[in-house]
């Protein structure tokens, strides 16, 4: 889906949600398969249980690691990131969408 709405010249976007018990290699990994799929944007946050009948958190991931994989991101080439705790899909799409078509537009001239 990604590939296709990248291959017909739509920003794309994805949200990585840790703290199910992901290890940071699989997250690495999850980036590039996103980076390599023509993904644009990647918001990255930390897993928040709705209710207790919902999946309990695994793991708190500390904001240094949110950090680093912000970074890691951005060395891939994604127009646009955002990572932390608090980060929601939505969060600032609007300066992350001008982001993107702003990277786009300096890379075709």
């Amino acid at each position: 889906m990604l590939t296709a709405a990248r291959d017909a010249g739509l920003v794309t976007k994805s949200n990585l949600i840790l703290g199910l018990g992901e290890t940071s290699d699989e997250v690495r990994t999850a980036l590039g398969d996103l980076r390599d799929a023509g993904c644009d944007i990647v918001t990255i946050t930390q897993y928040l249980r709705p209710s207790a009948r919902h999946h309990p958190v695994e793991r708190w991931v500390k904001p240094e690691e949110f950090v680093q994989f912000a970074r890691f991101a951005e060395g891939l080439g994604f127009a646009g990131v955002l990572a932390g705790p608090l980060v929601r899909s939505s969060y600032r799409a609007g300066r992350l969408y001008e982001q993107a078509r702003n990277s786009r537009a300096l890379a075709s001239r």
